[in-house]
């Protein structure tokens, strides 16, 4: 129990640390190379170590944050939709475009595995271990407040991309939050990074 104001304050020592921790890795992505691979750098930041945090420190079973098929049916049928949607819509706003081009076009090479390690991660940390977590606390507002660390972490991506990216966010979270399971917005935002690359490089 803590005082401020004269005010009694309680934390949730889960969602202060979830908080915490998730700041931290965010950071030290984007400061230090780990492994001299990024997307393997990755998959120890933002799987690895929240699932140590939840098995070790939590003492919970990771399918209370997502690490879940969940919902399969459902999570079938999103992923099929957002998919459908989103194809033409990469395709109408990469191609061609310059800033999308000379960002994107490095990370031909390794696809689609690269883009597979650098976001099971990804997607874990924001719609499993942040979104679960915030859940608890805050029910269905979690889905935005998820979705501001996520459109922070595309600053320096093409300003087109990460202006959408807190709309995108909180679909990726709804699409977890309905199905129970971070794995259905991690197969769609897969085949988008996928997409966005070969259509920037035009390969497609």
């Amino acid at each position: 129990m803590k005082y401020l104001l004269g005010e009694k304050i309680k934390f949730d020592w889960k969602v202060v640390t979830v908080t915490i921790v998730s700041t931290l890795l965010l950071m030290v992505d984007h400061y230090h190379k780990l492994t001299g691979f990024k997307y393997w750098d990755r998959v120890i930041l933002y799987l690895l170590i929240p699932l140590a945090v939840i098995l070790v420190f939590f003492r919970e079973n990771p399918r209370e944050y997502g690490f879940t098929f969940g919902d399969w049916k459902l999570g079938l049928t999103y992923t099929a939709l957002g998919i459908l949607f989103m194809a033409p819509v990469i395709y109408f706003l990469g191609s061609g475009n310059p800033s999308m081009k000379a960002y994107y076009e490095r990370f031909l090479p390794g696809l689609p595995w690269t883009t597979f390690l650098d976001l099971i991660g990804w997607e874990f940390i924001f719609r499993g271990w942040i979104l679960f977590a915030y859940v608890r606390k805050f029910g269905p507002e979690a889905l935005w407040l998820q979705a501001v660390p996520f459109a922070v972490a595309h600053i320096s991506k093409p300003e087109i991309e990460t202006l959408s990216t807190i709309f995108g966010g909180f679909a990726f979270g709804w699409v977890a939050y309905r199905t129970k399971s971070f794995l259905w917005p991690f197969l769609i935002h897969w085949f988008i990074a996928t997409f966005i690359i070969l259509v920037a490089a035009g390969a497609v």
